[in-house]
């Protein structure tokens, strides 16, 4: 795979990424008291709404190390692993391309 694909692959998922956090985002809001849902209604919305915190901390996590990918693109650290220095390979930031180490570092 060529690295313009690879480019335009980490691209894609960033700006996919942005989408999911602006969802999650809308789901997370808070729900008012006044709203007439029941009881049982209530505590699913709020047991929803957790679920959807961690959804949108993992987004933004997600989001700030394709960031941080996308800043690296020219530089010499393209593909790299932060730990190791060793070359990320292509199926893994193909597959995750928010990585920023290697399978051995990330373990």
């Amino acid at each position: 795979m060529k690295i313009e694909e690879i480019k335009s692959r980490i691209l894609e998922e960033i700006l996919k990424t942005e989408k999911q956090i602006v969802a999650y985002e809308e789901l997370t809001k808070p729900i008012a008291p006044n709203d007439a849902i029941g009881r049982v209604s209530r505590m699913d919305a709020i047991n929803n709404k957790s679920v959807n915190d961690a959804s949108l901390r993992q987004a933004k996590s997600k989001l700030a190390s394709l960031n941080r990918i996308h800043e690296k693109f020219d530089s010499d650290d393209f593909g790299l692993c932060l730990k190791c220095k060793q070359p990320i390979p292509v199926e893994r930031i193909v597959i995750r391309p928010e990585s920023l180490h290697c399978v051995n570092c990330a373990r």
